[in-house]
């Protein structure tokens, strides 16, 4: 009898742990349900599928359609012959075999714009128009107040044929995943202050307070997404937080307002600039990396509200950060 019960209990704990076990493995990032709740009309014009079936007879059903995409001093003659051009023609079928379906493109769009609600009710959705570039990549998204253009053609993949001639660190950013993180980088340069200050410090609490936000706004996405980075790099940037930070202090870099600090930390590169045997070891924009980690210091150890943060000086954020560089 006893042995019956130990046994039924065994395995109930056995279940209870499986289930346990399935359930923490299941946990990741999820959505809040007021974020859920947030009504959301999504728009989505494809441009480029349109530009691509279009002809000569109809090009002023487009131009009527899409005015502000073809410049009153550009003749019909320029867009019948990029039309028929080979490069263009082979640029617009490549887009159509990469997103022929965009909803789940769409999908993760809505899901960002809700969050940007959730965060900035007074925020207004804006038109999603998809175009081609010629593979523009400095400019893949282009966000105003009312209209979002993205230029799919930057968004092929690293090792698509036209990045060929494009240096590797920049064609890694070259990938569909980083649609909506581009977007939440465009949103986020709207409504993080430029700072008034020249120092290098305030200059990392800047790119600090756009991943911040980012990390909000993109609950799904990696950390590596979010700042453009690969997991080993990202991993790397981990490993390596406490030498870099004590770098940028025994440098003094930190209040300094020597403009070579931005290229050599904060821009993108092929890797930071220490003047150090790692140098090729680490990815680029550490300086980024770590202001985003202040933030985060801060944010813990601090009731604000994000906007409130945003709004904040560099100088005020440090200090309050009791920033510890993990070991």
């Amino acid at each position: 009898m006893y042995r019956k019960l130990l046994c039924k209990h065994v395995a109930i704990f056995a279940i209870f742990t499986i289930s346990f076990l399935f359930l923490a493995c299941n946990e990741g990032p999820k959505v809040s349900e007021d974020v859920q709740k947030i009504n959301v009309e999504l728009k989505v014009d494809r441009f480029d599928a349109e530009f691509a079936g279009a002809t000569s007879e109809n090009l002023s059903v487009l131009k009527n359609k899409y005015p502000y995409l073809f410049p009153a001093q550009y003749t019909d003659s320029v867009w019948v012959a990029k039309m028929k051009d080979t490069i263009q023609v082979e640029l617009l079928s490549e887009v159509q075999n990469a997103f022929s379906d965009f909803s789940r493109e769409e999908q993760s769009l809505e899901l960002l714009f809700k969050h940007i609600k959730y965060y900035f009710p007074k925020f207004e959705v804006p038109k999603v128009v998809t175009v081609t570039s010629d593979v523009d990549y400095s400019n893949r998204v282009i966000l105003t107040d009312t209209m979002l253009l993205i230029g799919l053609d930057n968004y092929l993949g690293p090792d698509h044929r036209f990045y060929r001639d494009i240096q590797k660190y920049i064609s890694a950013d070259l990938d569909e995943q980083y649609i909506d993180v581009d977007v939440a980088s465009a949103f986020a340069k709207k409504v993080v202050p430029r700072p008034q200050e020249r120092t290098f410090l305030a200059q990392l609490i800047y790119y600090g307070k756009e991943l911040y936000l980012k990390e909000k706004l993109l609950p799904l996405a990696t950390d590596a997404q979010k700042i453009h980075y690969s997991e080993t790099q990202y991993a790397w940037s981990e490993a390596n937080e406490q030498p870099i930070w004590r770098n940028f202090i025994e440098n003094e870099y930190l209040y300094s307002t020597d403009n070579t600090l931005a290229r050599r930390f904060l821009d993108p590169a092929p890797f930071s600039k220490f003047g150090l045997e790692l140098d090729n070891e680490s990815p680029g924009r550490v300086g980024r990396y770590l202001g985003w980690q202040v933030v985060r210091a801060f944010m813990d150890r601090n009731e604000v509200t994000l906007q409130q943060m945003l709004s904040l000086p560099a100088e005020e954020i440090f200090k309050k950060s009791n920033y510890k560089p993990k070991k």
